[in-house]
């Protein structure tokens, strides 16, 4: 089963660094979040990916054609190619890279890498969030749904302590808002049929919007419930958060 990851967002939220990269090569431990995705996948057996590019989308491409000299050390003769390379780490991943267009929407950029997907179900995520979903129980979940779409859902961290107050307006404490009482979000981690494409129309909206919602109504969606890590990294809060997880050994997502 192939592995599409959403990929070609400008990642205007944390544009310090979008600024010069694409949001998925931004780095957590000196390696993309792409990558860190990438491997929790394999982690389950999922070698195949199909990466839709779009913003800066040649530094992806470049990123996966040097992979290799990215990760190991070489040894160079000059007006001669790489003589030695001491390969510390190898990967079985087949990449395919697809350019899907720099304003593409969601939906879209699904539509232009189908040819690539063929006529089988497939999974499909964003290019900037980690978790340690359980990818066996997701598919298991999926296959006993009998519908076209499954997509992961969980109740986020609260980031922001509920205030307490009196009728006169005076505070009189407060409550760290805690995750039982946050919504239900779709975090990525979906698992797709072929007949989901009968459902995104011309691609000119996101994903997210018209595609799911009738999907939806016609209760052809499955939500997959998970209850332990995940976070995005949308804004430098987020990648600070995770760079300290992943510096202290304590990223749940970690290989």
């Amino acid at each position: 089963m192939k592995v599409v990851i959403l990929a070609g967002g400008m990642g205007s939220r944390i544009s310090e660094e979008s600024r010069l990269k694409p949001k998925p090569m931004i780095e957590l431990g000196e390696r993309p979040i792409l990558w860190h995705i990438m491997k929790w996948y394999a982690s389950f057996g999922f070698q195949e990916f199909i990466i839709c590019c779009g913003y800066k989308g040649h530094m992806i491409k470049d990123y996966f054609v040097n992979y290799y000299l990215y990760q190991d050390d070489a040894t160079y003769d000059i007006n001669k190619t790489v003589e030695d390379r001491g390969q510390n780490q190898k990967e079985s991943w087949r990449v395919t890279l697809v350019d899907t267009g720099l304003k593409t929407l969601t939906a879209g950029r699904l539509l232009k890498a189908r040819k690539y997907i063929g006529d089988e179900a497939f999974m499909l995520t964003y290019g900037d969030g980690v978790s340690d979903v359980d990818i066996d129980r997701l598919l298991t979940c999926h296959k006993q749904s009998g519908k076209i779409a499954t997509i992961t859902t969980t109740q986020p961290a609260g980031r922001f302590g509920a205030i307490q107050m009196n009728e006169d307006g005076s505070v009189c404490g407060f409550k760290e808002k805690a995750r039982k009482d946050q919504s239900f979000v779709n975090i990525g981690f979906m698992v797709m049929e072929p007949a989901v494409f009968e459902y995104l129309g011309d691609g000119s909206e996101m994903l997210e919007d018209s595609p799911f919602e009738k999907l939806a109504a016609d209760n052809q969606m499955n939500a997959y419930r998970h209850d332990g890590f995940w976070s995005p990294m949308d804004t430098v809060h987020d990648k600070a958060y995770l760079e300290k997880l992943w510096g202290q050994g304590m990223a749940p997502w970690r290989v």
